[in-house]
């Protein structure tokens, strides 16, 4: 391949995160899920080993990441909390098209964020 078709196909790559539709309610109010107690994720949303998370442990941001990720509106207004979604919101690790989604959907996701995070939140990187 010469130097000229490697670069043509490198341009063309396209990863899953570039072409996968993401789900989010249509209203952070639509989030009902528990502030206490435990949240289980189906299989389709995280195939991990532990499925079940304490919702007050550390462990619930990878639950939040995953139900964001992967899940359906219909899974997430069932176990996202409005509130804990908002206090979480910087620690969630995701895909750029992911984060542009729910931060131009809600700003409400920013507004507590500090300047220098709002600025690598527009960026829309996964870095916090």
């Amino acid at each position: 391949m010469t130097k000229s078709n490697e670069a043509v196909s490198a341009a063309k790559k396209v990863s899953i995160q570039d072409i996968k539709p993401y789900d989010a309610p249509a209203g952070l109010d639509e989030l009902h899920g528990p502030r206490s107690g435990h949240v289980s994720l189906p299989p389709w949303v995280y195939w991990g080993p532990n499925t079940t998370f304490d919702v007050e442990s550390a462990g619930i941001v990878t639950a939040y990441q995953a139900r964001i990720q992967e899940g359906r509106t219909v899974d997430q207004v069932q176990i996202l909390n409005r509130e804990l979604l908002i206090t979480i919101w910087p620690k969630l690790m995701m895909p750029p098209r992911v984060r542009q989604l729910w931060e131009g959907r809600f700003p409400e996701l920013t507004a507590t964020l500090p300047p220098t995070q709002q600025e690598c939140s527009n960026d829309h990187g996964y870095g916090r």
